[in-house]
């Protein structure tokens, strides 16, 4: 489902994601009837825009994610600041987006945030590696073990379970132990929370390197 207060947004988004053959556009909403259209067309994916007239989307997000199955949401914006980006990471979203994406990455994000692997637009990481602080004394890092390092590399860099355990040569249900120790050790509550940490922690780097 496409949200957005935009009529010419909202209807060339559908038609690119409709083109794709494993993606099917269920609705196309304003913000205002955001909430009603999800409890009856009940969308796997909503992609969301933040800054509508009608209502912020910030607002819409808390209370889609407080629905009884909330649906995963990414963030679909024109404005690529670290405020929106903490906020909407902090209430739940699954992922990032700036609205110049390109189609086919588009498609391919739309993807990961339906199987929980969630996404982040090359921009958005760009700019977080760019202002990266030197020393990075992230919460919960320091208790991670090595294979837990590892595994919170791969997560920057949006790799599924099965993905990770070709790299690791692991089982996926050892991988999803050792994700699930990650995401409880740094205190986040999905796995694109604890990929902004690994991209902000060098990580992706060094788990690109093994």
């Amino acid at each position: 489902m496409v949200v957005d207060d935009e009529a010419l947004i909202r209807s060339g988004l559908a038609m690119i994601l409709g083109s794709a053959p494993d993606i099917e556009v269920v609705g196309t909403c304003s913000g205002t009837e955001a909430l009603s259209a999800v409890r009856s067309l009940h969308p796997d994916v909503v992609l969301l825009d933040i800054r509508m007239p009608d209502i912020d989307g910030l607002t819409l997000l808390r209370r889609l994610r407080a629905l009884p199955d909330s649906p995963y949401v990414a963030m679909l914006t024109t404005f690529d600041t670290d405020e929106y980006l903490d906020q909407a990471l902090s209430i739940g979203a699954s992922g990032f987006l700036l609205k110049d994406t390109d189609p086919e990455i588009l498609a391919s994000s739309v993807r990961a945030v339906a199987t929980g692997a969630g996404c982040l637009s090359s921009p958005v990481l760009r700019r977080l590696r760019e202002s990266r602080p030197r020393t990075v004394g992230g919460v919960g890092l320091d208790s991670l073990t090595a294979r837990e390092r590892q595994v919170l590399g791969h997560l920057g860099q949006g790799l599924s379970n099965v993905e990770i355990g070709a790299r690791m040569h692991l089982g996926a249900a050892t991988v999803k132990d050792y994700v699930s120790a990650v995401l409880t050790k740094l205190g986040v509550a999905n796995r694109i929370q604890a990929a902004v940490l690994a991209e902000r922690a060098g990580l992706i780097e060094d788990s690109e390197a093994l």
